[in-house]
């Protein structure tokens, strides 16, 4: 039976509002949000154990078996949910189990990516291309609610794998897999001449590009060519080309 709720103040509300707030607090209770129909229909057909879905009064929204169902008026839906226009469909969703780090040739390594839209957005590229991404130190929450809207079900499809830096570079020397780097700089090469499937590469923020430790322990450095009036490229579409390549490049 749905349980109805009526006031700003309940527990479970409480308990949403920390997790889409709080990337400490998602981590300890192991457990994330998923805000929107799409998200949720994702969540459910790809095995991710949803503990209770929140409704809006009205919406018509199948509920499986051993999920919990709370209801809730339109201002409590508005007040909780972050989007502009909230579908009425929210997930409490239980953060699948950290996967080991098992580097391969044609792994792309995200450095420092700290926007949770451009990180989304990466993982969604990622995803319709088959390629295996880790998340090394700096990166913005994977579980964070902008993120996980931003991936439009990806985060469901491929889990992604987190790494500290240095346990990154200590597995690329132990398997002697060549690092190439994304850079601004003389010596990099157009992308287009790199074997990238070959060697793991590694993409940089925008705003600090590839950190010292990576720069140091890399190869190579590729540069994707454009118009000289063009400084650089937002992340997201910079991860997207590279994707490309390591797809051609198979």
């Amino acid at each position: 039976m749905p349980e109805l709720i009526t006031s700003k103040s309940n527990s479970t509300l409480q308990h949403v509002r920390k997790l889409m707030a709080s990337r400490k607090y998602r981590y300890e209770c192991r457990a994330f949000v998923a805000d929107g129909t799409k998200l949720v229909e994702e969540a459910l057909r790809w095995g991710l154990g949803v503990d209770a879905l929140i409704l809006r009064e009205g919406v018509d929204f199948p509920v499986p078996p051993g999920v919990r169902e709370l209801r809730v008026p339109e201002s409590l839906m508005r007040d909780v949910s972050r989007m502009e226009a909230p579908q009425g469909v929210l997930a409490i969703c239980r953060m699948p189990e950290p996967e080991p780090l098992a580097l391969r040739p044609g792994s792309l390594i995200l450095d420092g990516i700290q926007d949770p839209g451009n990180l989304g957005t990466i993982l969604r590229a990622a995803d319709a291309f088959d390629v295996p991404v880790i998340l090394a130190d700096g990166c913005a929450d994977p579980y964070g609610e902008k993120t996980v809207r931003a991936t439009m079900g990806a985060v469901f499809r491929r889990p992604p794998v987190q790494a500290a830096t240095e346990e990154i570079l200590a597995q690329c020397g132990a398997k002697q897999l060549p690092i190439c780097v994304t850079a601004l700089s003389d010596r990099a090469e157009d992308v287009r001449r790199i074997e990238l499937a070959s060697c793991v590469t590694v993409i940089g923020s925008e705003g600090q590009g590839v950190s010292e430790a990576f720069l140091s322990a890399a190869s190579r450095e590729a540069i994707i060519p454009m118009s000289p009036r063009c400084e650089s490229l937002n992340a997201a579409v910079a991860a997207t080309v590279i994707l490309w390549e390591l797809r051609r490049d198979r």
